[in-house]
């Protein structure tokens, strides 16, 4: 939903709002797989993004109540919404692409892609699906891989992905 501000990765020379944060480490988390897939490819390691769809689960315990609400996300009994079409999934049905990524033969000779609903995400300049392009573009890639590596956080997100 938004770009990542290469000259402010922390925040600490703007305000911090928490969505524009996850927005842009979403958007950060795609470009990784395109550097991480440049990186590996060579060797037959293939990097992807996945977009697994809004699933309601413990890691949203930060959310408000009248903010799921305004999402759509739970019903009036609190049960989380089932609603693929709006792409909010069971754990399941959000698990689907990363099993689809990991073992799908069409992605044999491809890497460095936003995966979403078992496939290979469109480039999109709005909308709820599909990818934007500057969070695919190789050139903006490169330029997110230098400036993690003047952040001190790149070293320990690159041991998380190993582990």
């Amino acid at each position: 939903m938004c770009d990542v501000d290469l000259d402010d990765l922390d925040f600490t020379r703007r305000p911090y709002d928490r969505w524009k944060a996850y927005d842009q480490s979403k958007t950060a988390c795609a470009l990784l797989a395109v550097s991480l897939d440049k990186c590996g490819r060579h060797h037959g390691i293939r990097s992807f993004a996945v977009h697994p769809g809004m699933i309601i689960t413990p890691g949203i315990r930060h959310i408000t109540w009248s903010e799921l609400d305004s999402f759509g996300a739970v019903a009036a009994d609190g049960s989380p919404v089932v609603d693929p079409v709006r792409d909010m999934k069971a754990s399941e049905q959000g698990a689907a692409t990363t099993v689809w990524c990991a073992t799908s033969p069409a992605l044999d000779s491809m890497g460095g892609v936003y995966c979403e609903n078992c496939d290979v995400a469109p480039a999109e300049q709005d909308g709820p699906c599909g990818v934007r392009p500057y969070a695919v573009d190789p050139q903006r890639a490169e330029l997110s891989w230098q400036a993690s590596d003047r952040s001190r956080h790149r070293k320990d997100l690159i041991l998380r992905l190993i582990v």
